[in-house]
């Protein structure tokens, strides 16, 4: 049944049965520690408990009534229905009555306090997770799947929110339950209740057998579906490339895989955990016959320590006796999947987030002048695989600093470092004199301004695409910002001009267009600081004409950093900075290159 898939781009296997039977004896492969993860969680019921009580004592009120409702009708067929007696048979009726409605309201009541409680819990913990997202570092997205961290969000997440609705109550009726009927049960017939408890280990037995496998499996259940999802929203977003490249197949070969991991540990998540109910009713009922058959035989040798109505009340403690194993049992199930999912969430919010103590320059307005001394940097933090080595040079304010070089030179990455998307390993940059590390990231990236290859739209009005650079905007500022970005007059040909929703994208635009809302967008932000990188390389000729006029007047008077393959676009900047495999090779103004007749001089030549 069990089989190993293919494995497709380093993919891991699905389990095969050996593994499950193995991995199933090592704890370790189960959550690493539920305990934290439920203090965790009741910590984000702080500002609830107050209602929790409440719930609590409701559960405790509902219990006692469950456990009432047996022993009065138990006491009704002892001194009402056996000796033939009426007098008074009504009230009991009625007080039965009355209890099995009170007992109605109590679980109606508790039930939607809960769902309150619940559904606050889970808003805390999403905004919670959200906000953190935000506060970390690019490396991290760097290294995911966004598909897999969106399952986290959604999946993970509303896998805990369907178990505090449903199974918080449950467990700890359950338990209250049991404590309850287990000391009735000794009240009424001690024999009795040791002969039903005979049942009990092997209960427990069957359940430490079946948890000890569906811990495993929720958990690669939880992973298999965040690894899907990422897989599925990577595909998505590059569907216009798998179509290019006629992938189609590959993708669903791929696809299949990941499923068919899915099917298999769903499938045996599934399969283990519905074995409890199936188990729990046999021993239930082998309990009411075991209590049936020895009350029955006790009544009849009469001496009187046993009644019709005892082995009616215990017939019914019985399988109330086991009905909470039973429900403890299936909710462990539902307790040790949301566990594993909420692991997972509490896992990503546990990544150090982007540490900013610097608060000396809050305020400080900049003025643009940038320098790199020394500067060395690798993405992998491996000295012998530096994209900057040793890098050094100085742009004045209001200077255009073009970067020209292969792909893999290390341009983006200047870019990058600039705005503290990462951190230096060696040397310092300044701005102004001050170490960007002084520079609170707010500060530095509010007075900056990103026009990219590949400029990304939301899924919002043209006016509100726009605003984005700067919030508070004014509409009569944005349709201004368009107007220098040569797109105002392609807005207004839009079906409902400014007021035109966009698709995730801007599908709907060429890339020209995306672009000039792009420039737009930095135009209304009035950035001290201009970051363009690679802007018009996807751009046809004609466009490239309109977007490097916008661009002419987005620069002006701004310290810019240009990032271009096509060196025609470089002609007006003020300095050049060659760059090669991580190192500044030649840097001066174009003119001075071409007179140098060096690596600058040939790259023109070859254009």
């Amino acid at each position: 049944m069990f089989k190993t898939i293919r494995k497709p781009f380093g993919y891991e296997p699905i389990l095969t049965k050996e593994d499950i039977r193995g991995q199933t004896r090592k704890k370790k492969e189960r959550a690493s520690d539920w305990k934290s993860v439920l203090f965790r969680i009741w910590q984000l019921v702080d500002e609830q408990r107050g209602l929790l009580i409440m719930v609590l004592a409701f559960v405790f009120v509902s219990s006692a009534l469950t456990l009432l409702g047996p022993l009065l009708i138990g006491k009704i067929i002892d001194h009402y229905i056996v000796p033939m007696r009426f007098d008074g048979l009504v009230g009991a009726i009625g007080l039965l009555i009355v209890i099995y409605i009170v007992l109605s309201t109590a679980t109606y009541l508790q039930n939607f306090w809960m769902v309150g409680i619940a559904q606050q819990t889970i808003y805390r913990l999403r905004t919670n997770l959200f906000a953190h997202l935000q506060q970390l570092p690019i490396t991290f997205f760097d290294k995911r799947q966004h598909g897999e961290l969106m399952s986290r969000m959604t999946n993970d997440i509303e896998n805990v929110s369907q178990t505090l609705n449903t199974s918080f109550i449950q467990v700890f009726s359950s338990i209250l339950t049991l404590t309850g009927t287990l000391a009735v049960m000794l009240y009424l017939s001690p024999l009795l209740t040791l002969i039903t408890m005979i049942i009990v280990p092997v209960m427990f037995t069957a359940i430490r057998w079946i948890t000890r496998r569906t811990g495993l499996l929720y958990k690669e259940q939880q992973q298999a579906l965040g690894e899907l999802n990422g897989m599925i929203e990577e595909t998505i977003s590059g569907q216009r490339i798998v179509k290019a490249f006629s992938q189609e197949e590959r993708v669903m070969e791929e696809f299949s895989i990941k499923s068919e991991r899915l099917r298999q540990t769903g499938f045996w998540a599934l399969t283990y955990s519905g074995f409890i109910p199936k188990v729990m009713n046999l021993l239930n009922n082998a309990a009411f016959a075991i209590v049936a058959g020895v009350g029955g035989l006790l009544v009849l040798k009469g001496d009187g320590l046993v009644t019709i109505g005892t082995i009616v009340i215990f017939s019914e403690l019985a399988r109330q006796f086991t009905r909470p194993l039973n429900d403890l049992a299936n909710q462990l199930n539902t307790v040790l999947s949301a566990i594993a999912g909420a692991e997972r969430v509490f896992k990503m919010m546990d990544e150090p987030i982007e540490k900013d103590d610097a608060t000396t320059y809050a305020d400080r307005k900049l003025i643009g002048d940038v320098s790199f001394k020394e500067v060395s940097f690798s993405y992998s933090g491996e000295e012998d695989h530096d994209t900057i080595k040793n890098m050094s040079f100085h742009v004045k304010s209001g200077e255009t600093a073009a970067f020209v070089g292969a792909t893999g030179a290390g341009k983006t990455t200047v870019m990058q470092l600039l705005a503290r998307f990462y951190e230096v390993d060696q040397g310092v940059i300044l701005i102004d004199g001050v170490p960007i590390q002084e520079l609170p990231r707010h500060t530095l990236r509010s007075q900056m301004a990103f026009v990219l290859q590949d400029p990304f739209l939301f899924e919002a009005a043209v006016l509100e695409n726009i605003r984005y650079g700067k919030l508070d905007a004014t509409d009569e500022e944005v349709i201004e910002a368009a107007k220098k970005a040569n797109a105002h007059s392609f807005i207004t040909r839009l079906e409902n001009g400014y007021d035109t929703v966009l698709t995730l994208d801007g599908g709907e635009l060429s890339q020209g267009q995306r672009q000039l809302l792009s420039i737009a967008r930095a135009l209304v932000a009035d950035p001290v600081i201009l970051l363009l990188d690679e802007a018009t390389s996807s751009i046809d000729t004609v466009t490239e004409l309109e977007i490097q006029e916008a661009l002419e007047r987005l620069m002006k008077g701004r310290t810019s950093f240009v990032i271009a393959h096509r060196l025609n676009t470089v002609r007006k900047a003020d300095i050049v900075f060659v760059l090669d495999q991580g190192n500044l090779i030649e840097s001066g103004s174009q003119q001075e290159l071409i007179e140098r007749k060096g690596i600058y001089y040939d790259m023109l030549r070859q254009s």
